[in-house]
């Protein structure tokens, strides 16, 4: 009986060509929302790799005309890590937790990869609570030079020109996905690369995850010692508090900060709230991207309900010759509702072409196992989709009388 419906779908494939595109276009936006809700449940799930909480990002621009404010920044961190009411307090650069982004990072002239590298001191492995997996921090050793005010290299013969270590390099520290880029099974420890013009580096460390958001990818991350960060323009500073440090200590805060930098703007960001900020920007995305979705395949379920419906009406003539054969009204509805599952499984099968090139080419550069799980659902959907559209044509078909059938023909 099934050889038969493929057989007689098959024949008839001209006029279910519009039918067919409308399921094969239905599969693609379900595996479309699949993919996206289940990339997004588990980075939601997996760790960021640091904790936000109780950390305040104070960003400091150095004010137009201003002069050397190196010594004002030293001092207002020294203030600022002896407050009672502080924990820990680091240096980074000013756009954290963005970082910057580089795409000209490679080892040995061969693998190359994009990364975001951030600026870090001694003590951002203790503020924002990193877990470190192989090697060491930035210690006192790493302090080589202090970055000019103002200074804008141009090129390696203005990085070679700072004073140097003892040791000919610049250590850097790297989290388990830029290993996992760069030289996958391999210790990253003591690895040499290269970032565009500039000297080497060389990792001396790695961090286990680091993400600036939950719904955010994990990407290759770079950290470079940040002693130089004195003279930048701009930087932050990220402070760790207790918990149960309110507003008025934000408020006297600010104020010390007016009077030791006076050559300085500062602003004052709750880390936590920039990351409910980020993760409600992609939520803000992620909830239009559905809500199209939504309404196409609204569309689509309503297209296919009219189109069955009006299909059943065409073939009263059938229906009823068939009732009078002596078919029941389930074997009438079996097989409406077998000829639409048939329909549907040609429709999957031209469509799993396009969706399976995703895992295949690694689109996106997201696991194969989420295209592969979200081409499961969307094949489990699709069938509950038009079974409930078939399901009230086909009843109705069911019960038509063999004599108002014929009668009518």
């Amino acid at each position: 009986m099934l050889r038969h419906f493929f057989t007689l779908i098959w024949n008839k494939r001209r006029a279910h060509t519009l039918l067919m595109i409308e399921i094969g276009a239905s599969f693609l936006v379900l595996f479309g929302v699949f993919s996206l809700l289940i990339a997004s449940f588990r980075r939601y799930w997996d760790p960021i790799g640091f904790s936000y909480e109780n950390v305040w990002v104070l960003k400091l621009s150095q004010k137009e005309g201003a002069g050397d404010t190196r010594e004002q920044k030293k001092a207002l961190l020294q203030r600022i890590r002896s407050y009672p009411e502080v924990q820990r307090a680091s240096l980074t650069n000013q756009s954290f937790p963005e970082g910057t982004q580089s795409d000209s990072i490679n080892y040995k002239q061969q693998v190359k990869t994009s990364a975001i590298v951030y600026d870090a001191d001694e003590e951002l492995l203790p503020t924002l609570q990193l877990q470190l997996k192989a090697g060491r921090w930035f210690g006192a050793q790493d302090r080589v030079f202090e970055i000019p005010d103002n200074w804008a290299p141009r090129g390696a013969k203005d990085w070679a020109s700072l004073p140097r270590p003892s040791y000919d390099y610049r250590p850097v520290i790297v989290n388990k996905k830029f290993q996992e880029t760069l030289f996958p099974n391999e210790d990253p420890i003591g690895k040499v690369i290269n970032r565009g013009a500039m000297a080497e580096w060389r990792i001396v460390g790695m961090v286990d995850h680091f993400r600036k958001d939950p719904l955010a990818e994990e990407v290759p991350v770079m950290f470079e010692t940040a002693v130089g960060q004195y003279g930048a323009r701009e930087m932050s500073m990220l402070i760790k508090t207790r918990a149960g440090v309110d507003a008025t200590f934000q408020s006297q805060l600010m104020k010390e900060v007016s009077q030791i930098a006076k050559d300085v703007d500062a602003e004052m960001i709750f880390l936590d709230d920039i990351r409910k900020q980020e993760f409600n920007d992609v939520m803000v995305l992620i909830t239009i991207f559905l809500l199209i979705s939504g309404f196409l395949l609204m569309d689509v379920v309503l297209g296919l309900f009219g189109i069955l419906h009006l299909n059943m009406i065409s073939r009263k003539s059938e229906i009823g010759l068939r009732r009078a054969m002596g078919a029941t009204e389930g074997a009438i509805t079996l097989q409406f509702m077998s000829e639409i599952w048939v329909l549907t499984t040609f429709s999957i099968a031209v469509s799993l072409v396009v969706a399976l090139q995703f895992p295949l080419l690694n689109a996106f550069d997201m696991d194969a196992s989420v295209y592969l799980t979200a081409i499961l659902a969307a094949i489990i959907s699709l069938y509950v989709l038009v079974t409930l559209c078939a399901w009230y044509p086909s009843r109705l078909a069911s019960r038509i009388q063999p004599a108002v059938a014929l009668h009518e023909e």
